[in-house]
Parts: structure tokens; sequence; C-alpha cells
């Protein structure tokens, strides 16, 4: 029994490591089809969303049966919550590659200005960088690493203002440029937030190594 147990807590951590890797494409995906103007890619990201949320569904309902079945020690009790609680945060960054997605398919004709899609795309490798880093943290169990990623919202949070800020002048200059600017301003705070969900993942990652519940970043918002 307990080789089974242990097999099920293994695949566990195998099917949330999948789902991160999916995830992290949604995102490459999502800023790749709204800085090529490709609604078609935009469009897959939106469907293949039901996956990543069948699999958050699926990782969850696994996390409580292993709780109420196997009545887990507290070493392992972490694991399963770490898993439950993070997958949770790996759904919604999901969800703002979505929005990425359908920005891509609303904004139709309108001005574009290439050197704010090109901050954007920039802002988006940081990100998938900090994804990337998160989930072999995570498969590593390597608090120190986690800390180190967190610090990264600084730069994320600094990018995203800078593109906040330059939308806002441009449709200063140029009127019709509202609705363009509008959608960067959008897609550049959805990539902060998923930017803020690594560093919620972080956290859990420190939980689960010294079971201590810790606040890495404090700009969330």
């Amino acid at each position: 029994m307990r080789k089974i147990y242990e097999e099920e807590l293994a695949n566990l951590h195998v099917h949330f490591s999948e789902m991160g890797m999916m995830v992290n494409e949604a995102i490459y995906k999502s800023v790749k089809a709204f800085t090529n103007h490709d609604k078609e890619l935009a469009q897959q990201v939106i469907e293949n969303d039901v996956v990543i949320n069948a699999r958050e569904t699926e990782l969850e309902k696994k996390c409580f049966e292993l709780i109420a079945l196997q009545q887990p020690v507290t070493s392992d009790l972490r694991k399963i919550v770490t898993v439950m609680k993070a997958s949770a945060d790996l759904e919604r960054m999901g969800d703002h590659a979505v929005s990425v997605a359908k920005s891509t398919i609303r904004v139709k004709g309108t001005k574009r200005v290439p050197q704010v899609e090109a901050d954007i795309a920039q802002l988006s490798e940081k990100v998938k960088v900090m994804v990337e880093g998160v989930l072999e943290a995570y498969i590593k169990e390597d608090a120190n690493k986690a800390k180190e990623l967190a610090t990264a919202i600084n730069d994320i949070d600094n990018e995203f203002y800078a593109i906040y800020q330059q939308c806002i002048d441009e449709m200063k200059v140029d009127s019709e440029l509202v609705l363009g600017a509008t959608d960067y301003m959008l897609v550049a705070r959805y990539l902060k937030r998923i930017g803020d969900y690594v560093t919620n993942i972080c956290e859990w990652i420190v939980y689960l190594k010294t079971g201590k519940v810790v606040e890495l970043n404090t700009s969330k918002k």
C-alpha cells in the first residue's frame, strides 16, 4: 500500500509539472499571437485552455483523495497542499494567457506602435523565464532558487509601469492610438499578473521545504 501511495504522490508532481509546461506554452503563444497579429494562433490558445482547466480540476480532486484516504504525514501533506494551491495559481496564469489571446482577436484595424509591441515581447520573455524557473525550483524543491526568482517581479513591475506610461504618452499625441494602446496596457497588466502568480508558487515552494508561509512579493495588486 505504501508503494502505491508513493507512486500516486510522484504522479501528482509529474502531472503538476506537465500542467506548468502547458501554461508556459500558452503564455508564449498568446504573446506571439498578439505581437504578430495572428488571430488563428490566439484562437488555439483560447481553445486549449479547457485542457489546462481540466488538469487543474484533476489535480485538485486527486489531492483531496490522497488527504482523505491516505491521511498523509506532515511532510507529505505539505507536498499535496503545495500541488493543490500552486496548480490553482497555474490555472489563473492560463486564464491571463487567454485574456492576451482575446485581445489579439478583439483588435481590428487599430493603429499599432511597433516599439510598444517590442517592449511587450521583451516583458513576456522575462515572464516566460520566470515560469520556467519556478517549475525547475518546484521539481528540485529548491527554496533558495524560489526566493531568488521572486525578486525578479520587481523588474516585471518596472517594465509594466514603463509600458503603461508609454501608452499614455502615445495616446496623448495621437488619438487614433487609444484603442490599440488600451490593449497594450491590458496585455502588459496580464503579464504582470502572471509574474505575481509565479511569486505565489515561489511562496508555496518555500512552504514545501520549510513548513513556513512567507510573503515574497508585497507588491501584488
